[in-house]
């Protein structure tokens, strides 16, 4: 098992600048740095995405702030979601894998 764990993380691809990119993808407004600099890579792109889409998840909830009574706590939950979120993602760059984060995929897919 181990043997195959190495084998799947070496023909990935890419090296340290990849992984780089993919890491600065799920750092908030960076993500438009890999989006638009590494379009050729496919392991830097489906990061770039995935981050984008928390990128705007993230300024949609800045605007629930301005709904009266539970526009703080929309902020609130959706701000925990993207952090939850965005720390998945640096994991999944870390340990060299491409997950679909849950929740985002979906919309992932339509970009």
């Amino acid at each position: 098992m181990a043997e195959t764990i190495l084998i799947e993380t070496e023909t990935a691809g890419g090296n340290c600048r990849s992984y780089l990119m993919a890491g600065a993808s799920y750092l908030g407004i960076l993500c438009f740095v890999p989006l638009l600099m590494s379009r050729d890579d496919e392991y830097v792109y489906f990061h770039a995405k995935q981050g984008l889409v928390l990128w705007m998840w993230s300024v949609l909830a800045m605007f629930a702030l301005h709904l009266p009574g539970i526009g703080k706590w929309l902020f609130g939950f959706s701000s925990m979601g993207v952090l939850v979120l965005s720390v998945v993602g640096l994991a999944s760059v870390a340990l060299r894998r491409t997950w679909r984060l849950p929740l985002i995929s979906h919309v992932v897919a339509l970009i």
